[in-house]
């Protein structure tokens, strides 16, 4: 069975945070969960406002109940309001249904868990994601 390492959770934080400062973003919080939803790593850049944890856990945490990146929860937050609403609902408050949660497979297309990034604008948040995904060597999902 594939599994999410620390040592790939951890080289995917990396790689976000260090993809944000070489654009300039803003302070990133980076939450990686396995693909049970628990939290495996995370890191808060110095500066970043507080409740970053809860939003980057979010996103990450949406994209795993559904299959689907957040961006996917974003379009249907628009199109589907009262579906997000049942959602978050059923998931206590723990789904933020903004881009920035970007799930993770291997080559064969396992599902190993998602990374959530916020502190930027939600589209920065995603490419960061993205860039830490792809330099461990995984595949990212952003929708």
């Amino acid at each position: 069975m594939a599994e999410l390492t620390l040592a790939a959770a951890n080289t995917i934080i990396a790689a976000a945070l260090e993809a944000g400062a070489k654009a300039g973003f803003k302070p990133l919080t980076v939450a990686v969960l396995d693909a049970g939803g628990h939290l495996k790593a995370f890191q808060k850049q110095d500066g970043a406002s507080m409740l970053r944890y809860e939003i980057a856990f979010g996103k990450a945490y949406g994209s795993l109940a559904v299959g689907m990146g957040s961006r996917w929860l974003d379009k249907n937050a628009k199109e589907r309001p009262h579906f997000i609403e049942g959602l978050t609902a059923v998931s206590g408050g723990r789904i933020v249904a903004v881009p920035g949660g970007v799930l993770i497979r291997d080559a064969a297309g396992t599902l190993l868990g998602a990374v959530g990034v916020t502190g930027d604008t939600s589209d920065n948040d995603e490419i960061c994601a993205v860039a830490g995904i792809e330099a461990a060597g995984l595949v990212a999902q952003v929708d």
